[in-house]
């Protein structure tokens, strides 16, 4: 019986979002943002030597018809991925109004989001006086810190030690339809900081804000502050079923890793597990090993995003991209017959862009375990139709299979 593995490589768009130009970033529209060429450009021209020397190098996805992928995705110019493809192929455009973490995975699912997300001003403060009270008395101090856009790494350095002094929660937002607070661990609480997003979630929602976002971290003044990996999104609920409901009602369980669980609040979920990005290729590692027949394992490997898209690094961010090639070619090694494995991505971070934002792109669609081919230009919703099919599951949503 079949077993399939949705993997979503978190903002490596492959560009050519056919409306790119009505997304910004700043006053920049986001047409020309392209996350994979402009990496594989700065590679090629020495520009990216930080942790890693020369051309970027992924054979494992190159493999599969990423390099074909992405000359279907976008006419611009790249070095290299000449390989000819042995896996199928394709590139898929989101048609949700929003470049954000929920947008992209909901529509993979086979959800585009049937709504339009509040968004916060990119001013100071960004948000109503009285959502800010409310977040305080929530808390339980008389103000809040931050109630502005702002990168999560510059804003800890940047208030740490006077969020340690006062106790005021660190509240800030982006681009994204969210609210992000961040408090230390030890001097605030992590417990507390959950507490603190779960009962604020649910106003935040109304607003059809899409996620209230803990991000602890650790340090101090002296030794600097880090982020740690108890990060929680208290995401929206979803409005109606999507494939991780599908699989369940057909008697399949379902794996979440990484990020999954939040984003789809459990909804369909069995088991989750989390960690860093190393960590979690490790769990995905055991699934393709354990799984049971009928099931789907649905992971999310966010640090492309979170550390070196937002960061604008570009040598992070290309050897991230190796690391993930090397350890995704020993996964599709111990596929099962019957198995499919599909790598996609949920939107665009070109860290060669200007802004801190996600980038509106294409993504691309690689797929092992069904011989070799292009399924060409498809829709987000079509992922989820595809893998329902492969699991012998009649899709609910509007995607059509491209198996």
């Amino acid at each position: 019986m079949a077993r399939a593995f949705l993997v979503v490589m978190d903002s490596v768009g492959i560009g050519g979002a056919p409306d790119a130009s009505s997304f910004f970033n700043g006053d920049l529209p986001d047409l020309g943002a392209n996350t994979l060429v402009h990496i594989a450009q700065a590679c090629a021209a020495g520009k990216a030597e930080e942790g890693r020397s020369g051309v970027l190098s992924l054979p494992n996805l190159e493999r599969l018809g990423l390099g074909a992928a992405m000359r279907l995705a976008s006419p611009i110019p790249f070095p290299g991925f000449d390989m000819p493809p042995q896996g199928r192929w394709g590139c898929a455009a989101e048609v949700s109004r929003g470049k954000d973490t929920p947008s992209g995975h909901w529509e993979l699912a086979g959800l585009p989001v049937p709504w339009d997300w509040c968004f916060f001003p990119d001013t100071t403060p960004s948000f109503p006086a009285d959502l800010s009270s409310y977040v305080a008395q929530a808390a339980g101090v008389d103000g809040i810190l931050g109630d502005c856009h702002a990168p999560g790494t510059a804003i800890i350095e940047r208030l740490g030690a006077e969020h340690m002094q006062t106790g005021k929660p660190i509240v800030y937002t982006s681009a994204d339809s969210v609210m992000q607070i961040a408090a230390h661990e030890e001097s605030f609480g992590l417990e507390r900081l959950l507490d603190l997003c779960q009962k604020i979630a649910p106003r935040l929602h109304q607003m059809k804000v899409g996620r209230v976002i803990a991000r602890p971290f650790v340090g101090s003044v002296q030794d600097g502050f880090t982020r740690t990996t108890n990060r929680r999104d208290f995401a929206i609920p979803l409005p109606s079923s999507v494939l991780t409901n599908w699989v369940q009602d057909a008697g399949g369980p379902v794996y979440a890793i990484g990020k999954i669980g939040d984003i789809f609040s459990m909804q369909g979920i069995d088991t989750l597990q989390k960690g860093d990005d190393a960590t979690l290729m490790q769990h995905l590692a055991e699934r393709v090993a354990n799984a049971t027949d009928g099931s789907l394992t649905f992971a999310n490997f966010v640090e492309f995003d979170s550390i070196y898209g937002h960061r604008r690094d570009v040598s992070g961010y290309a050897r991230a991209l190796e690391w993930f090639d090397a350890e995704i070619g020993k996964i599709i090694t111990k596929l099962r017959e019957g198995d499919l494995l599909l790598l996609t991505a949920d939107h665009g971070n070109d860290p060669s862009w200007p802004g801190t934002d996600h980038t509106r792109e294409q993504v691309p669609v690689l797929i092992a375990g069904l011989g070799a081919g292009t399924v060409g230009k498809v829709a987000f919703a079509d992922v989820a139709a595809s893998i329902a099919d492969h699991l012998g599951i009649v899709p609910e949503g509007p995607g059509r299979s491209f198996l």
